[in-house]
């Protein structure tokens, strides 16, 4: 086939270092619009990004020339960078060394657009430790919870 057809809807889960709360309602909008750029920019569109102060939820569209482990490290690597620049209150700002990450089919993109949406919501009534392990146990997904916090 001389071409590449891909089409990857991936939604992409990490916490800030120990589930810190860094990320409030007062830097949140500014942040997702960061890591929007940077999905952007790597050619990864990002269709929702939400969270709440100890954890974040990017959906995008996989770009075909970048892999999904590279991606996840461009936007921590940057977007860590760039919080700290936001004030004493985030020079201590780390997001935690692993992630999750699940494929979405294309009859799932506007209920997983409906839930990252609502995070805050959400998370009135479920932690993001029930939250990732729910999400892991959904998707089949083998782990040992002793190496899935830092």
């Amino acid at each position: 086939m001389p071409q590449s057809l891909v089409k990857n809807y991936i939604h992409i889960v990490f916490s800030t270092k120990h589930r810190e709360n860094f990320i409030n309602e007062h830097i949140e909008k500014e942040l997702f619009s960061y890591i929007a750029t940077l999905c952007k920019d790597l050619e990864s569109t990002a269709l929702q990004i939400g969270g709440t102060d100890d954890h974040i939820h990017i959906f995008c569209l996989l770009s075909r020339k970048i892999a999904l482990m590279k991606l996840v490290q461009e936007i921590k690597a940057h977007s860590s960078k760039w919080i700290k620049t936001k004030g004493p209150e985030y020079e201590n700002f780390f997001w935690q060394n692993g992630y999750g990450a699940f494929s979405v089919s294309k009859k799932e993109i506007s209920q997983v657009i409906h839930y990252i949406r609502n995070q805050r919501f959400h998370h009135q009534k479920q932690n993001f430790k029930d939250e990732l392990i729910e999400m892991l146990t959904k998707q089949d997904i083998e782990y040992d919870e002793k190496y899935i916090w830092d």
